[in-house]
């Protein structure tokens, strides 16, 4: 006879309510059938009854939610790849400045993504809905994406650095906006273990797809001379396109009312929270500080996953501001850099699928562990580009982007569980998504941007030389053997020290599903 997990009780008759959809998409659920209860079964109903019967996503649930990466990679690849490269290679902005206004427009966002978490949490309280602040941000940001890209021509160096420094900090937070409600919907529109495996590997398999796009067609759109109204034109082009995927995304939140079925029902006696009374927005921001800070304090898994998930952004922040670099002093090629991208996401947008099913076999964590070494092994094949450049390095980049697949959808599917297992399991806890996916994204981007900053404190090492639009000069080996290294070396060690962090996630899809009717059915003697 086998055991129900600790706190559940075996029982012979359990009920069975129904849930009103609600809309944006909520999972279908059955009608309401009514059985006998016994007071024994009690605790058992209030926690299980929100999730029998509940079927599987809708796929314009699953459409919906996905096309939002269409927004998110576009956001988290072009800035990243074109930002630092338009600062030192168009503007003439020195390695070591760039590095500073990249960094620091990121970095923002560590000051105001739990801030944004905690405003979602109270706006989900008192509407219902996260959608009001996904909104937001959708419209703002091609606006502020434009204008980082439309420094006018003529500007000195320090005007150049103050124009890029405040737009993008302005498109950041716009950003932000969207993307703080946006990884916390999972937990609340997704049912079960499985289904936020098959909702996250559909939006990561979309975010594959943007990163190619905007990768290999954001410099075919600037142009190969890469002159001021080439970034201009892709600066308005993409900011539309990131608008219109986040915008799209932005209808899936239910509107007016709770989604159904929530994936982390509360133990008996633990009520969500109310809305507080209204606060400063100094008071504000220490409350939404002091939640973060409680979020990282109670949840070892969040804290093992973050951890791993920040040095994997890191590295992957480095390789994807290193990739204009490597296209033009190391392969000496600009049509290298969309070359490049292809080979690394062709690979990952065929593979995807079988994560998802490696994930159901072993477990999301096994599987994640499994695709970080393969990635830290492609990368680390990849040293001898400092000395032998040639096209057998988009081989082992192929092989980095079929890792590169699970380190993306794997980590994102396991943070709406440990969302759900917190609720569960920590009294007095719920609506707290957001506080969770505001450290997230906070964590994301800042890893980003360090990696970016990374690559120009490297440059600065090395002593690389800045120039203005339309103008290649000449680099000393050691600048190009510091870029070479940062697309190789410096990576794999990255994704295999979070291999470190990463052994030590301790939930398995048994702390996270709670027993459904057929399954304790099936336990009884």
């Amino acid at each position: 006879m086998k055991v129900l997990p600790e706190g559940f009780t075996r029982c012979s008759n359990l009920p069975r309510p129904g849930i009103p959809g609600a809309a944006g998409g909520s999972p279908r659920v059955r009608p309401a059938r009514t059985f006998p209860v016994s007071p024994a079964c009690t605790a058992v109903s209030e926690v299980t009854s929100r999730l029998w019967r509940v079927e599987r996503l809708r796929p314009r649930t699953i459409a919906g939610y996905a096309i939002g990466s269409v927004g998110t990679g576009g956001f988290g690849t072009l800035p990243g790849l074109m930002l630092l490269y338009y600062l030192t290679d168009a503007l003439a902005v020195p390695a070591a400045v760039a590095g500073l206004v990249v960094t620091g427009a990121k970095v923002w966002d560590v000051v105001i993504d739990p801030f944004i978490g905690y405003g979602s949490d109270r706006d989900l309280v008192r509407t219902g809905s996260r959608r009001r602040f996904m909104t937001i941000g959708a419209v703002a940001i091609p606006v502020f994406f434009a204008l980082t890209f439309a420094v006018p021509a003529g500007a000195s160096t320090v005007a150049a650095s103050i124009w890029v420094l405040v737009a993008f900090l302005l498109a950041a937070t716009a950003f932000s906006m969207f993307q703080v409600p946006y990884i916390a919907l999972p937990a609340e529109i997704a049912p079960t273990y499985d289904e936020r495996t098959r909702l996250i590997s559909w939006r990561v398999a979309t975010l594959a797809f943007a990163i190619l796009l905007f990768g290999a067609g954001g410099p075919v759109l600037r142009g190969e001379t890469s002159s001021l109204s080439g970034y201009l034109t892709l600066g308005v082009v993409a900011g539309l396109v990131i608008g219109a995927g986040m915008f799209v995304a932005s209808r899936v939140a239910p509107r007016g009312a709770r989604a159904a079925g929530p994936t982390a029902p509360l133990p008996p006696g633990v009520q969500a929270a109310a809305p507080a009374a209204a606060v400063s927005a100094l008071g504000a921001f220490r409350i939404a500080v002091a939640e973060a800070v409680s979020t990282l304090r109670r949840s070892q898994p969040f804290r093992v996953l973050l951890t791993a998930f920040f040095l994997q952004a890191l590295a992957t922040g480095l390789m994807l501001a290193a990739a204009n670099y490597v296209a033009t002093y190391v392969l000496e090629s600009d049509l290298a850099v969309s070359l490049l991208f292809a080979a690394l996401i062709a690979p990952a947008l065929l593979v995807m699928p079988l994560w998802n099913r490696l994930a159901r076999r072993v477990g999301k964590e096994r599987s994640f562990i499994f695709a970080s070494a393969l990635f830290a092994l492609a990368t680390l094949c990849m040293v001898p580009l400092a000395w032998a450049p040639g096209a057998w390095v988009y081989l082992p980049t192929a092989l980095a982007g079929v890792g590169y697949a699970g380190m993306q959808a794997l980590p994102l599917a396991m943070l709406p569980d440990v969302i759900a297992h917190d609720a569960r399991t920590t009294p007095g806890v719920a609506d707290r998504g957001g506080a969770f996916s505001g450290v997230w994204t906070a964590g994301e981007t800042t890893g980003m941007a360090f990696g970016a900053g990374l690559l120009s404190l490297v440059q600065w090492v090395t002593g690389y030389q800045s120039s203005s639009a339309g103008v290649t000069p000449e680099q000393s080996s050691a600048a190009i053997d510091g870029i070479a290294l940062s697309f190789s070396l410096v990576p794999a060690v990255l994704v295999a020290l979070s291999l470190v962090a990463l052994v030590r996630y301790r939930l398995r899809r048994g702390d996270i599903d709670v027993p459904t009717e057929e399954s304790a059915a099936h336990e009884r003697p």
